[in-house]
């Protein structure tokens, strides 16, 4: 009878030791999900460099940007992008917008070309210079000051 409680039991300790083992070993390093996409605009968007993340934001950098960031998801937002240029956004930086949107949000640039545009084009004297929209399930918001404008393209979570 001992033979098989002492064996039954060597058994459990055994499972034990092996659990806790395994707990405790080093796990292999895993990328953000974030960083992962920082990653993707940098190969997919020539000229942009990653800079430094803090508080779930990915600073990024840009010569037709004044500021560029994406930050990550959040309890309400899955993933956001903000760029920040001259008053009267240049081309390059609407086609900036949209390539960048088109790779975060998994969508085709002519259609974020189009939306960014949209976005754009409603700032002025009716709609005033702050202008959310909706275009494609995503949330568009521009602003303008006297010396700069501003796009946020974010998806919600419940999208």
């Amino acid at each position: 009878m001992c033979s098989y409680h002492c064996s039954f039991g060597r058994a459990v300790l055994f499972a034990i030791v092996f659990a806790l083992g395994a707990a405790l070993l080093p796990q292999p390093a895993r990328a953000d999900r974030c960083d992962d996409l920082a990653k993707e605009l940098k190969n997919g968007i020539d000229g942009i460099k990653i800079g430094q993340t803090a508080a779930g934001t990915v600073y990024l950098a840009h010569p037709k940007a004044r500021e560029l960031t994406l930050g990550c998801s959040s309890k309400n937002v899955s993933n956001q992008l903000f760029g920040k240029t001259d008053r009267k956004p240049p081309p390059a930086f609407i086609d900036l917008m949209a390539s960048a949107a088109a790779i975060v949000f998994t969508l085709p640039k002519d259609d974020m070309q189009r939306g960014v545009t949209r976005c754009y084009r409603r700032l002025g004297i009716f709609r005033g210079d702050d202008v959310a929209s909706r275009y494609r399930r995503l949330d568009m918001r521009c602003a303008r000051t006297k010396t700069e404008s501003s796009i946020t393209i974010s998806r919600s979570k419940d999208q």
